[in-house]
């Protein structure tokens, strides 16, 4: 109960399920294209809309197979939320091969919240993360550019990994 299915929805456009809080139940897949400013023209992303549920927890090896991001939403306003981003960056991001660069943390901020949570202080090693405060309400557009500035940085490390494998290749 965070706001990722919102912000999922948000970020890639979609409309499903606007208006109505359904938990999501294992996962839920969104496709998304942008403009990556590369001759490549455009990137299709997948999100993967997770539950935030434990009871999948049997599902979260196959969803993290192939991934080349993490993206942590948590309510900033609820205090059990900062001690289970631990737990999910702990089992998203560190057991697995990726980078601290390749995670992104949002603090969402739902409509009609205090708000009062803006110098959030985060214990190691989250506050190494990049966080992002999210609040649809009054900051759509920087929401949408923050994601955008994130997708591209998965977009530059893939392509520089995918250049550093071709070149052992090569020598």
């Amino acid at each position: 109960q965070s706001g990722k299915s919102v912000l999922a929805n948000f970020v890639s456009e979609s409309i499903e399920g606007i208006g109505s809080y359904s938990p999501t139940q294992g996962v839920r897949i969104l496709e998304y294209e942008m403009n990556s400013n590369r001759k490549g023209g455009a990137c299709q992303f997948e999100l993967w809309d997770c539950s935030g549920d434990q009871k999948f927890e049997t599902c979260w090896p196959a969803l993290m197979k192939d991934s080349h991001g993490v993206v942590i939403v948590f309510n900033p306003e609820l205090p059990s939320h900062l001690k289970e981003i631990e737990m999910w960056y702990s089992y998203f991001v560190q057991q697995q091969p990726l980078l601290d660069s390749q995670c992104l943390l949002v603090a969402h901020h739902k409509p009609g919240s205090t708000g009062h949570t803006e110098n959030l202080s985060l214990a190691y090693p989250l506050n190494k993360l990049k966080l992002v405060h999210s609040n649809l309400e009054e900051d759509a557009e920087d929401v949408r550019m923050e994601f955008n500035k994130y997708f591209r940085s998965i977009i530059t490390f893939i392509n520089e990994s995918r250049e550093k494998e071709e070149m052992s290749i090569i020598s």
